[in-house]
């Protein structure tokens, strides 16, 4: 392949896995690019002075890094748990919030370096590569985004291995234990190998956060999540910043076998593909948000705020953050946390999380009114007038229309002889009044 771009400078989105490492080697080798690395650290990189250590063992000429762990808690996770955006209802999304966080990064260095070129390791199947690319062209559409692992560098991971083996760069993945694992704080992707026939159950050695339920501690622990504004902001009582109180939760919860997901999603690219997720935080933190709500939020905005948890995720899947709808969305699920202050109480067993109680000075429960002992002051009466007139169409319709007259068993698919009265027990006979009229 020609060396093309001899002279020009590359930013590449650098996590110091396989692809990317590989990709800092080849993007010099292949396509003559000086290479800057962008390392943006969102709760799993580590040692940073590792990273740019390895970035620089692999060909690159600089090696950007940056702790953006706070960022990525403040501005991308806590509004996706305000909005409960759940991908299928089980994904709570850690990889998909985390790129546009890596892709703003990226430009920014790009920017920086004056660079008119970035790069990102996804390959040509992934989710991964539409949200970089969406990203990148929402907030630089000037600069050109390079993917050598959608098209020109064409190696399997074995290939890969071998690549980075012979150009000495350090790598963790081997061919024996092939998986493709993406982290941060807000959870845990672990794809590929053996994992991908969705018949046979995960190896223990693909989970690193969460305990196997069965050997989990055998008795339960309990934990007092507590919010303001649909934000958790302290756990039994001491308060805590986003990222600490994730990292208690996610060892605290994964100590009892909670936050394991098995899912066969739909990506965007039009595949079905079967993937697993550790996330003890993000699913506790979804479950006693949801819960708080139940206690402050009116029916109407239960019911609507549903479909917008579900139209949140579909967008930040696709990878359409930075975009108008987002921006629509957030201020609506915003509006909707202004009293959504309180405590949740759950609990941990053995792979599984349970919501068993909940408080807020805000709450639309009212004992006086839900009560059927002493103090009920619900008024009983009132529920005639309520019933007449919320019937009134139903009655209306049945004398006008007669939709459930005779013969109308048919509309609602019910056997004639599911209608019929039960016949009396041998023995016995029937009374007069018993008899079925013909």
């Amino acid at each position: 392949m020609s060396r093309r771009y001899a002279g020009e400078t590359c930013v590449l989105a650098y996590s110091g896995g396989l692809d990317t490492s590989v990709a800092v080697a080849w993007l010099r080798e292949a396509l003559g690019f000086e290479v800057v690395t962008c390392t943006g650290d969102l709760g799993a990189t580590g040692d940073l002075e590792a990273v740019q250590r390895k970035a620089i063992q692999s060909g690159a000429k600089k090696a950007i890094v940056q702790d953006a762990r706070d960022i990525f808690v403040r501005y991308f996770v806590w509004p996706a748990l305000q909005a409960g955006a759940l991908y299928q209802d089980r994904y709570p999304l850690a990889t998909a919030l985390g790129r546009p966080l890596l892709a703003k990064l990226l430009v920014d260095a790009a920017r920086a370096e004056g660079a008119r070129f970035v790069a990102h390791g996804c390959t040509g199947k992934g989710n991964d590569q539409v949200r970089f690319d969406l990203a990148v062209g929402a907030l630089a559409p000037d600069l050109t985004v390079i993917a050598p692992m959608r098209g020109g560098m064409n190696m399997t991971r074995e290939e890969e291995i071998d690549y980075a083996r012979r150009h000495a760069i350090p790598v963790e993945a081997t061919k024996k234990s092939p998986y493709s694992v993406d982290e941060n704080l807000w959870g845990r992707s672990i794809e590929a190998g053996v994992l991908e026939d969705p018949w046979d159950a995960p190896p223990r050695d693909v989970f690193a956060w969460t305990a196997e339920p069965d050997e989990a501690p055998a008795k339960a622990v309990e934990v007092v999540v507590a919010f303001a504004e649909g934000i958790p902001v302290a756990l039994d009582g001491v308060h805590l910043e986003g990222v600490p109180l994730i990292r208690r939760l996610n060892e605290l919860a994964g100590t009892h076998g909670v936050g394991r997901i098995d899912m066969v999603e739909d990506r965007l690219v039009g595949i079905k593909s079967r993937e697993i997720y550790e996330a003890p935080a993000a699913l506790v933190l979804h479950q006693a948000a949801r819960a708080l709500e139940s206690l402050v939020l009116t029916k109407e905005v239960i019911r609507f705020k549903a479909r917008v948890a579900q139209e949140y995720a579909e967008l930040v899947y696709n990878g359409l953050w930075f975009s108008a709808h987002h921006q629509d969305l957030a201020t609506y699920v915003r509006s909707t946390q202004r009293f959504v202050t309180g405590e949740v109480r759950m609990r941990f067993a053995r792979g599984t999380s349970a919501v068993v109680g909940r408080r807020s000075p805000h709450s639309l429960y009212q004992t006086a009114l839900a009560t059927y002992g002493k103090g009920d002051a619900f008024d009983h009466k009132a529920s005639e007038g309520f019933i007449t007139v919320f019937g009134l169409p139903l009655r209306t319709q049945a004398r006008t229309q007669a939709l459930w007259g005779e013969g109308s068993e048919a509309a609602l698919e019910i056997p004639r002889k599911a209608l019929a009265a039960p016949s009396a027990p041998a023995g016995t006979k029937r009374s007069a009044g018993a008899k079925r009229k013909r």
